[in-house]
């Protein structure tokens, strides 16, 4: 797997017309080139990638010091903590035996679940122990947690030497992001048009290449859209363009990322 900073594949586009076969030569490469600049302009937000994870067990125990792994997470000073390891809790009144099992807050019983990259668009498919899950094995959670529900456990450690077809390995192959929504696949169509007639020199390309700025003549004053202005100031002359990025980053703002050093990931394998 390359490491990529753009987008995993170009967006498809809603084609209202057949390209023009004088196009169909730089097709590929216009329409790559229009979904980087499109997804750039909407914060990165759009667009899918198939990864295959290797997931790392989560610590139950966080930053009590005095919990150990002997085969499950054990009770410790001051509570237990652990993987089914029931402790008392008051909830709505009532007492009751709640364990941890690195669950939800929201389950009064023991939860077995991960947590993948978000968003999950799609599970593809889940292996254990070499062996491919059924569907109804498992469940998403806010496009993010992947629940076990046929009363197994995920495994708590794997070996990740090995491929995870071998025994002692387990792996997810998701489709991570968010789908282009249909303004978006119009708009990549028409960015990219230009761009491939750009490209081959094409007389009506709408994406301006004067570097002319103003130009004062008898008393009247007039201003161009250079080049470089075209990307900032909208697209001129490509509407689907302009109402996408208007719909999806109407500040035309920046992409804003929150990294954590400490939080357990699970593994991107084959990069």
């Amino acid at each position: 797997m390359e490491l990529n900073s753009g987008p995993c594949q170009a967006w498809q586009p809603a084609e209202c017309a057949e390209w023009p076969a004088n196009l169909e030569p730089v097709r590929d490469m216009a329409l790559m080139a229009a979904t980087e600049i499109l997804w750039n302009r909407s914060k990165r937000r759009f667009g899918t990638c198939e990864l295959t994870l290797r997931p790392c067990k989560r610590d139950c125990a966080g930053d009590l010091a005095l919990a150990w792994l002997y085969g499950s997470w054990m009770p410790t000073y001051g509570g237990s903590v652990g993987w089914g390891w029931p402790y008392p809790a008051l909830v709505g009144g009532r007492w009751l035996n709640l364990g941890c099992g690195c669950g939800d807050s929201c389950s009064c019983t023991t939860m077995h679940q991960i947590e993948l990259p978000y968003p999950v668009a799609d599970i593809i498919e889940v292996k254990v122990d070499g062996a491919v899950l059924v569907t109804g094995a498992y469940r998403v959670d806010d496009w993010r947690y992947l629940v076990r529900l046929d009363g197994e456990d995920w495994p708590l450690c794997q070996d990740l030497n090995l491929a995870d077809t071998e025994e002692g390995t387990w792996s997810v192959t998701a489709s991570i992001g968010e789908a282009v929504p249909q303004l978006g696949l119009f708009a990549v169509d028409q960015l990219a048009r230009q761009i491939a007639m750009g490209c081959i020199g094409s007389a009506g390309c709408a994406l301006p290449a004067g570097t002319l700025k103003e130009l004062t003549r008898q008393g009247v004053r007039q201003e161009f859209v250079t080049g470089a202005d075209a990307w900032i100031a909208g697209f001129p002359g490509m509407p689907a363009v302009q109402a996408f990025l208007q719909t999806v980053n109407p500040t035309r703002s920046g992409v804003a990322s929150i990294f954590s050093i400490d939080k357990p990931r699970a593994r991107i394998v084959g990069t």
